[in-house]
């Protein structure tokens, strides 16, 4: 199938073309000929799938085809996100797919200088992409107006609540004209995920192009067992051996991704860790030069990582288990992308075997063991309480987090928008 066969335009067929892409992933094929008929969705799918091309590219036609040509425009479309990192690359989708398109576009989200998104605000847009705390910051100083709002966007939905955004979704929703598309997008259908669809959506299509909790069929998984205290020197043997030239690392606290980044950097190995903590440039920096090879390794925390676009991505690391088994998903999400093969490794010690039951119970399926010579887990360990570096509530996540505006993709693989998938039947 190609993208001529679903409804699109010429002017977003024109930058498909531009950017090599010509065949739609499984959830591009379902999704958008029901979203430009108009139907509320609610859609499962994972990182790697496509899925903000899926939304974005009909939600332009959309909006071209319902165009007055005013002057003074109020956003026509809103769309969520959890992170500045999925921010940025939503905002980035935007603007590729619509470049043949007289529509106008902005990103806002917190942890930059909000006085450039007050003035793109007042130049007015059509397409809005936003992080729900810097959005409600604007609607506190009178700077936005919802009012027109015809398409309303939720993407990473199960992050968002995660987070803890669900009162500040709820307040968004509010100030939306009652008469709306919606579109719901989240990797899995969790009873939190089907309560906020039940009270938002209206009769929707349900898409969903992977079994729940399913990692991509190309990226391999293996453990390494060994002792809490040589993970580090472990790691470093696999990055040297290996001739890992590309490396994310996921760790569970700032203060630990810190850490090891500077270990490694004692280590010989070029590495820079990004969280929450971060300034804007500094992870704006990190990320620039993991992708152009300037460092091997990237450290990160959970949410740092989410909605991070990294262009076959060869390697993930667990140096630590996620305290949520479906976590896990994810981190490996990054790589086995964009048709590319990928391995991801995890580094369990005696402390995480509870948590690797967890993750194991999530897939359906025990994770291969391999034994590295020289690193065999000393059996008198006992087992030691995990740190999660929580000082407070759990969701209490400061608003905005997240991303590099403006960071583009690196080589990008011929075929398919978005990450990756089988060509629909």
């Amino acid at each position: 199938m190609s993208f001529d066969t679903l409804g699109l335009q010429a002017e977003l067929l024109h930058a498909l073309a531009d950017e090599g892409y010509d065949s739609p992933t499984p959830i591009q094929c379902q999704a958008i000929p029901v979203i430009l008929a108009g139907r509320d969705v609610l859609a499962a799918a994972q990182t790697g799938t496509g899925k903000t091309a899926g939304f974005t590219l009909p939600m332009l036609q959309l909006l071209h085809r319902s165009d007055t040509g005013r002057v003074r425009r109020k956003p026509r479309a809103l769309v969520l996100v959890p992170t500045r990192e999925l921010a940025a690359q939503v905002a980035a989708s935007v603007a590729t797919y619509g470049r043949y398109l007289p529509l106008k576009s902005a990103v806002i989200f917190g942890g930059v200088s909000i006085n450039p998104q007050k003035a793109a605000l007042e130049r007015g847009l059509d397409i809005l992409v936003a992080t729900p705390g810097r959005l409600l910051d604007h609607v506190g100083q009178r700077t936005v107006d919802l009012s027109a709002v015809q398409i309303l966007v939720l993407d990473e939905a199960d992050r968002m609540l995660d987070m803890g955004f669900i009162r500040d979704i709820r307040r968004v929703l509010t100030l939306l004209p009652a008469q709306r598309q919606n579109l719901l997008f989240s990797a899995t259908f969790s009873e939190e995920i089907r309560s906020l669809a039940k009270g938002l959506l209206k009769s929707p299509v349900q898409v969903e192009v992977a079994r729940r909790n399913t990692p991509t069929e190309l990226t391999s998984q293996v453990v390494h067992p060994v002792d809490r205290g040589r993970k580090r020197e472990l790691l470093a043997r696999l990055i040297i051996d290996g001739d890992w030239r590309q490396v994310l690392v996921f760790m569970r606290t700032k203060h630990g991704a810190n850490r090891l980044a500077e270990q490694l950097g004692r280590d010989g190995i070029g590495a820079v860790a990004i969280h929450g903590n971060k300034s804007q440039a500094a992870r704006t920096r990190a990320l620039s030069d993991f992708k152009a090879g300037t460092v091997r390794v990237l450290v990160a925390t959970d949410i740092a990582a989410r909605g991070l676009d990294i262009d076959q991505l060869p390697h993930v690391v667990n140096f630590e288990l996620p305290q949520v088994a479906e976590d896990y998903v994810h981190r490996i999400g990054r790589t086995g992308r964009a048709g590319s093969e990928g391995q991801a490794a995890s580094l369990v010690c005696v402390d995480e075997r509870r948590l690797l039951g967890d993750i194991e119970r999530v897939l359906g399926h025990e994770i291969p063991r391999q034994v590295v010579a020289g690193f065999e887990p000393d059996p008198s360990i006992r087992p030691e309480p995990i740190e999660t570096g929580r000082r407070s509530a759990p969701h209490a996540v400061p608003r905005g987090h997240a991303q590099p505006a403006g960071a583009r993709r690196g080589r990008r693989s011929r075929g398919r928008p978005g990450d990756r998938q089988r060509i629909c039947p």
